[in-house]
């Protein structure tokens, strides 16, 4: 029987990254996948070069781009491993980046260059991989070995002291997301907030998204806001068309604030006056009204737009000096605060991450250890879902790192500090 100080299911990027630090922290470490290939979430992200933190990340401020039951768990994490301490990381490995927008950091050539770093951070810390191993149970054991768990994998059963969960969420299951992390967390005794598709495009209603479905493709700036009051969330990101409704940074953003039977809000031309500007066309142009709004809006956009005029009883294809003063203030209105209930959304086959997971209450913030001794959670199976942007990313090295602190913290006696 194989023994290991600790087995780390999941080589995506919180187990790999934990593993290897780990690993070089003097731990004796297994790694397995139920895949054949490691780290695939990270391989399609970013357009393929992995947008793997943002500058802009305030650990001290986590609920700004967190969320989940309680937001604040992810503090102590995130301030012990910033994107300035993963930006380190690259550096030592060569590997160039570049910033793109709002914090955002991309690989400048692949995402495969930041795989392979992982993987030799493991090879570093002597870490033996097993893929592709699938576990078929987990259970504690008690005696004199100092073994806590044993494991039921393809490979033959392991002994572990420690076992760590890095199996990610339900979304995009096409490159392998199961729910085994959360079966595992039941089994023992865990509790879970109901996991839901988070950064996903949202949908419509097939007969009333008709009108727009034509304009699947077209992108814009958008402001985008839903709930109210102290719920409000809005964001200045770009919109998506497409043939079943919206996508795009400005729809993924918030949809994991959107709830079910709830509006969404968009101004579809943010900081521009469009109330003022159809006003002062109107003394001064004979040009189209569609024509006039092509200068705020994509062209396909204003035609679609104007031709839904006769639905709401206001004419809007015409001159703009031959409209009245009510229907271009009506038209100002609904451009800027056009607001529209999705049907639901793309669901986890399209989520970029699970929102929901195993609630923190039953997780130690410090250690990612939860009430079963021995038994750690990282990653996108906690729930812990950050913004578009880098941030799960960010969140995948915090806490694999506070993880593999807290295994060697716990054993091996005398050692403190940092890695």
């Amino acid at each position: 029987m194989h023994s290991f100080d600790v087995v780390v299911i999941g080589a995506g990027a919180a187990g790999l990254f934990c593993a290897g630090v780990a690993g070089q922290l003097g731990l004796k470490v297994l790694l397995l996948d139920h895949s054949d290939k490691v780290a695939e979430k990270i391989r399609i992200s970013g357009g393929g070069r992995a947008n793997f933190t943002n500058r802009d990340l305030d650990p001290a401020a986590p609920h700004k781009h967190f969320l989940g039951e309680n937001p604040q768990f992810c503090r102590s994490a995130l301030s012990r491993y910033t994107p300035q301490d993963f930006i380190a990381l690259l550096q030592k490995h060569g590997i160039a980046w570049h910033e793109k927008h709002k914090g955002q950091l991309f690989c400048d050539r692949s995402a495969e260059d930041l795989i392979q770093m992982l993987l030799a951070e493991c090879g570093a810390g002597g870490v033996t991989r097993w893929q592709p191993c699938s576990v078929s149970n987990i259970r504690s054991i008690s005696g004199a070995d100092p073994a806590r768990y044993e494991l039921d994998s393809s490979a033959g059963t392991v002994r572990a002291t420690s076992v760590v969960i890095a199996t990610g969420g339900l979304s995009i299951p096409k490159i392998g997301a199961t729910d085994f992390g959360y079966r595992i967390a039941r089994q023992f005794g865990l509790r879970l907030v109901e996991p839901r598709p988070a950064l996903v495009p949202l949908t419509f209603d097939a007969d009333a998204w008709a009108p727009f479905a034509r304009l699947s493709g077209l992108s814009l700036p958008v402001q985008i806001e839903t709930g109210s009051k102290k719920s409000k969330m809005t964001f200045l990101e770009d919109l998506l068309f497409t043939h079943r409704g919206l996508s795009g940074p400005a729809v993924l953003q918030i949809s994991s604030y959107w709830q079910a039977d709830t509006p969404i809000r968009l101004n579809l031309a943010p900081g521009s006056d469009m109330a003022e500007h159809l006003h002062h066309a109107k003394a001064s142009s004979r040009r189209l009204i569609a024509n006039e709004l092509a200068g705020l809006v994509p062209s396909r956009l204003a035609d679609a737009w104007v031709a839904q005029g006769a639905a709401s009883g206001h004419n809007w294809q015409c001159p703009i000096n031959e409209a009245t003063d009510k229907a271009l203030a009506a038209l100002a209105q609904r451009l800027t605060r056009w607001e529209l209930s999705p049907s639901g959304t793309e669901g986890f086959k399209k989520a970029e991450v699970t929102a929901g997971g195993v609630d923190t209450r039953d997780l130690s913030s410090q250690t990612l250890e939860s009430k079963q001794p021995g038994l750690y959670f990282i990653g996108e199976v906690v729930d812990v879902t950050g913004w578009l942007g880098g941030y799960n990313f960010q969140w995948a090295w915090a806490s694999g790192f506070a993880c593999a602190q807290g295994l060697a913290a716990k054993l091996l006696p005398g050692l403190s500090g940092r890695h």
